[in-house]
């Protein structure tokens, strides 16, 4: 009866409240409309200027690498023998003095600055309207289009080493984490046996029932390959499998099938993306560490390996040699790893703190 009287007793006056906000204007909840999944990584994704820069290179090289052999009338295993050892010669930027095909030879006189295009007697030589982009080689073939022609090769690799992820790893280690116990002994014990013979050993093992090519090349990819996306699958299984929404396809009825590739495989997509951007660059280096060493694709073929090997032995006199393929394969090996983080960090932003 007292609170009842009490509270009919109370009397708010005006001056009583005031808003919180100090400019008079009570605050109201603002309404944010929902974001798909695939575009919040996709922003994310967007705001890494290095794996935009990284994204942006790959594009220009893939480019070069379909259209660049037609940029000239020139094939990349035709030789010119009055050709052989020319340096970079580029229209238009010769008139500022680089780029000119002007070469400096060290000599036992001292360095002595020379240009094979001109000569300097005032004689024709027939090399006064001819341009190399990125010069020849002791054979005269065109150092522009044999880079254009390794890269090729290099982005065909890359694609095998996304193909064996996706199809081998993918596959083994979802497998393996899914059913667990004997089987996922056996499937491990095996793994690790492949994971302990190295790739030069296997390499060239193959080469002795094959020949070297891109075909032995593909078969050593295809052993060993796969190993390091099939453990990336089969942890991910392991802590997916156990969860809520598998046991409820379980329960009503779904294959093992449907479980593996329909309930769980979308659910590691962002690891799955990410291990296989990381994978590119190995690959890459594989092809072209195997290449320098006289194991990859043989000649008249060019791959970026085999360029800088055959450039390495003329460095000492014509470096210029070995500055394209280089450049072309430090600049795609460094794309692919930048472009690797950037996904990394789109799809899970907490593994950038770690």
């Amino acid at each position: 009866m007292n609170n009842t009287t009490l509270d009919e007793s109370l009397i708010f006056l005006e001056g009583d409240f005031e808003f919180v906000s100090q400019d008079g204007v009570s605050h109201i909840d603002a309404t944010y409309s929902s974001q798909s999944y695939w575009k919040d990584v996709a922003k994310r994704f967007f705001r890494n200027k290095g794996a935009v820069i990284g994204l942006i290179c790959i594009v220009f090289i893939v480019f070069m690498a379909i259209f660049g052999l037609g940029f000239n009338d020139l094939a990349f295993d035709d030789q010119t023998i009055t050709h052989q050892n020319l340096p970079p010669r580029i229209p238009v930027i010769e008139n500022f003095g680089i780029f000119d095909g002007s070469e400096k030879l060290n000599t036992s006189t001292g360095v002595v600055e020379q240009n094979k295009y001109l000569s300097e007697d005032g004689t024709v030589t027939g090399l006064e309207d001819v341009y190399y982009w990125f010069g020849t080689d002791i054979l005269g073939r065109d150092i522009f289009t044999r880079t254009w022609m390794g890269t090729r090769i290099s982005l065909y690799i890359s694609l095998v080493a996304v193909i064996i992820d996706m199809v081998f790893g993918l596959s083994y280690g979802l497998i393996s984490g899914y059913f667990g116990g004997k089987v996922d002994n056996a499937m491990q014990r095996f793994a690790e046996v492949l994971n302990g013979i190295p790739n030069l050993v296997v390499v060239t093992l193959l080469i002795i029932v094959l020949k070297p090519g891109l075909v032995t090349i593909t078969f050593s990819l295809m052993i060993t390959g796969w190993i390091g996306m099939s453990r990336i699958a089969r942890a991910q299984m392991l802590k997916l499998k156990q969860q809520e929404f598998v046991l409820a396809s379980r329960t009503l009825g779904a294959t093992d099938f449907f479980i593996i590739f329909r309930e769980i495989l979308p659910n590691i997509f962002g690891q799955i993306i990410t291990t296989t951007m990381f994978s590119i660059p190995t690959a890459i280096f594989t092809e072209a560490f195997l290449a320098f060493i006289g194991l990859g694709v043989p000649v008249p073929m060019a791959s970026l390996g085999l360029l800088i090997s055959d450039a390495f032995k003329s460095f000492t006199t014509h470096p210029y040699m070995i500055i394209p393929p280089v450049l072309v394969l430090a600049v795609l090996m460094l794309s692919f790893n930048m472009l690797a983080d950037g996904i990394r960090d789109a799809f899970d932003p907490k593994m950038k703190e770690m």
